[in-house]
């Protein structure tokens, strides 16, 4: 929030409890830039994919999701529904 951009080699990742659509939601209120939201479930499948625009009020996944990754729009192609992830540390994701 706040930011002007964000540089393509970096992202964030929101982390919940457990799997929820409610929980996993988000809003793009102050970001004055598109994102490319993955959302992703305890299991490590991508359930939903976004193209988040600036200052939409909020977005849902499909389904419930407890990880919510948030990259350049430009790597939105590189995930897909369905597809396993693996997060191997606070800076790779796999």
């Amino acid at each position: 929030m706040f930011r002007r951009s964000l540089p393509a080699e970096e992202g964030l990742v929101l982390v919940y409890k457990a799997d929820s659509r409610m929980d996993a939601s988000i809003h793009m209120m102050f970001v004055n830039f598109d994102l490319a939201v993955i959302w992703i479930n305890s299991v490590g499948e991508v359930v939903d994919t976004v193209l988040a625009r600036q200052w939409k009020a909020a977005y849902f996944p499909k389904k419930p999701a407890c990880y919510v990754l948030e990259i350049v729009p430009e790597r939105l192609g590189e995930f897909q529904i369905g597809d396993r992830v693996k997060f191997v540390n606070e800076t790779t994701l796999v």
